[in-house]
C-alpha cells in the first residue's frame, strides 16, 4: 500500500511538472529545439524551476516506490497523471472541468484499479536477469525511442508533439526499470547501489528523458504530447517487469478484467488528454483575446481563432 500512495504522489508531482514546464516552453521558438540554449533560457523563469523541482521530488517517490513494489504495480499508476493535471489546470486557471472530463476521469480510475488488481503481479528479481537479456531489451527499447523521434523530426505540428511525447514515455518507462533494479541492488548495501551499471545508466537516460520532455512540451500544447507520455511509460515499464523481470500475473478471467481496465485506460485517456483544459487556451493567453474580442479588438479576436484552430488540429 505505501508504493501505490508513493506512486500516486509521484504521478500528482509529475501533473504539476507538466502545466508548470508547458507554461515556462511553449513561447520557445522552433530554431531553439533540442539546443543547450532552449534549457539555459528556461533556467531562467520561475514557472519552469518550479516544475523542475516538482519533477525531482515526482522522480524521488517513484523511485521509492518502485524499490517496495513491482514495476508492474507502480508504473500503471503514473497514469493518474494525466487526471491530475486536468484538476491542477483547472485550480491554476480559475476554470471548471467539463461533464466529459469527469466522466473520463472515473473511467481512468476504474480502468487502473481493474488493472492492477486483475494483474496482481509478484515475484520477479532484476537482479537475477542476464546480461544478455539487459542488453537485448535495452537495445530495443532506446532503438524504439530513436525511431520515434526520427518520425517525430519529420512531422510537423501536433504530430511532431505527439512522437516527442511518445519518446519521452519510452525514456521515463526505460528509467523506471533502471531505478528497480537500482533499488534491488540496494539489498547489498550502498557498495551494490554504486557499482550496480543501472546506476550510471539512470545518469544518462534520466536527463536524456528530461531533455527530450522539454522538446515535447515546446513543440505542441499538452493536448497533443500529453497521451503518448502518459501511456508509452507505463507500457514499456509493465512489459519489462513481466516479460524480462520474470514478474507473474493471473491469467485467465482475470487477464480479461486487465485487458478491459486497459481499454478504459486508453479510452479515458485519448478522452481526456483533449480537454480545453490542456490546451494554452487555459492559460490565459485565448481568455485574454476573448475578452479583447468581446470588446471589439480584431486583434485579440484573431488571436483567439488562431488558438482555437490550433486546438482542434490537435
Amino acid at each position: 500500500m505505501t508504493a501505490i500512495g508513493l506512486a500516486l504522489l509521484a504521478a500528482a508531482l509529475n501533473a504539476a511538472a507538466s502545466v508548470l514546464q508547458r507554461r515556462a516552453a511553449r513561447d520557445e521558438p522552433a530554431d531553439r529545439e533540442f539546443s543547450v540554449r532552449m534549457l539555459l533560457d528556461l533556467a531562467r523563469r520561475p514557472a519552469w524551476i518550479g516544475g523542475i523541482t516538482s519533477v525531482l521530488a515526482g522522480f524521488g517517490a517513484q523511485a521509492v516506490a518502485l524499490t517496495l513494489g513491482r514495476v508492474a504495480v507502480v508504473q500503471p499508476l503514473l497514469v493518474a497523471e494525466l487526471p491530475f493535471t486536468i484538476l491542477l489546470a483547472a485550480l491554476a486557471f480559475h476554470l471548471r472541468p467539463a461533464g466529459r472530463d469527469w466522466w473520463s476521469i472515473g473511467a481512468l480510475a476504474v480502468g487502473l484499479a481493474a488493472v492492477v488488481f486483475a494483474l496482481a503481479p509478484h515475484g520477479g528479481d532484476p537482479v537475477a536477469v542476464p546480461g544478455w537479456q539487459w542488453a537485448v531489451g535495452s537495445g530495443a527499447t532506446l532503438g524504439l525511442a530513436g525511431a520515434v523521434v526520427f518520425l517525430g523530426l519529420r512531422a510537423e505540428g501536433p504530430r511532431r508533439a505527439a512522437a516527442f511525447g511518445i519518446a519521452t514515455g519510452i525514456l521515463f518507462g526505460y528509467v523506471a526499470v533502471l531505478v528497480a533494479a537500482v533499488g534491488a541492488e540496494y539489498r547489498f548495501g550502498l557498495h551494490g547501489v554504486l557499482t550496480a551499471w543501472q546506476t550510471w545508466a539512470v545518469v544518462v537516460v534520466g536527463p536524456s528523458g528530461f531533455f527530450m520532455l522539454q522538446n515535447a512540451l515546446r513543440a505542441g500544447n499538452l493536448v497533443a504530447s500529453q497521451p503518448g507520455m502518459t501511456l508509452a511509460n507505463p507500457l514499456v515499464a509493465t512489459a519489462w517487469g513481466v516479460v524480462v523481470f520474470g514478474e507473474q500475473v493471473r491469467g485467465g478471467p482475470w487477464f480479461a478484467l486487465a485487458g478491459g481496465g486497459a481499454l478504459l485506460l486508453v479510452g479515458g485517456t485519448l478522452l481526456l488528454a483533449r480537454s480545453p483544459l490542456l490546451t494554452d487556451d487555459a492559460g490565459g493567453h485565448g481568455h485574454e483575446g476573448g475578452r479583447e474580442d468581446d470588446r471589439g479588438g480584431g486583434a485579440g479576436g484573431d488571436r483567439a481563432g488562431r488558438s482555437h484552430a490550433r486546438v482542434h488540429e490537435a
